[in-house]
């Protein structure tokens, strides 16, 4: 399995790693204070969304990588290829 070597989606992904820690810790902090069910499912909700999306980033970025590495193309895709995976990454987007 191939690593993740790209620098700014590495970036991105940890980024969005991170919210979504910081948003469990939300969580749990309204769970002890005692705070009602349904703004703590809203809450659940949003992470779960945070993190289905940031599948969507690995996966696109993997598919990226292994279009370079198969076909031998540059690590900075043309504008076109950005613009194609993009619209990939806004089509698995919508899965769900």
């Amino acid at each position: 399995m191939a690593a993740l070597n790209n620098e700014k989606s590495r970036t991105d992904i940890l980024n969005r790693l991170k919210r979504a820690e910081g948003q469990l810790r939300g969580i749990q902090r309204m769970i002890e204070e005692g705070e009602s069910c349904l703004p703590i499912a809203t809450q659940m909700a949003a992470v779960r969304k945070a993190l289905d999306s940031t599948y969507v980033r690995m996966t696109v970025c993997f598919m990226e990588q292994q279009l370079q590495d198969k076909l031998g193309t540059p690590a900075e895709g043309s504008p076109e290829m950005d613009d194609m995976f993009g619209e990939i990454e806004k089509l698995l987007g919508k899965i769900r």
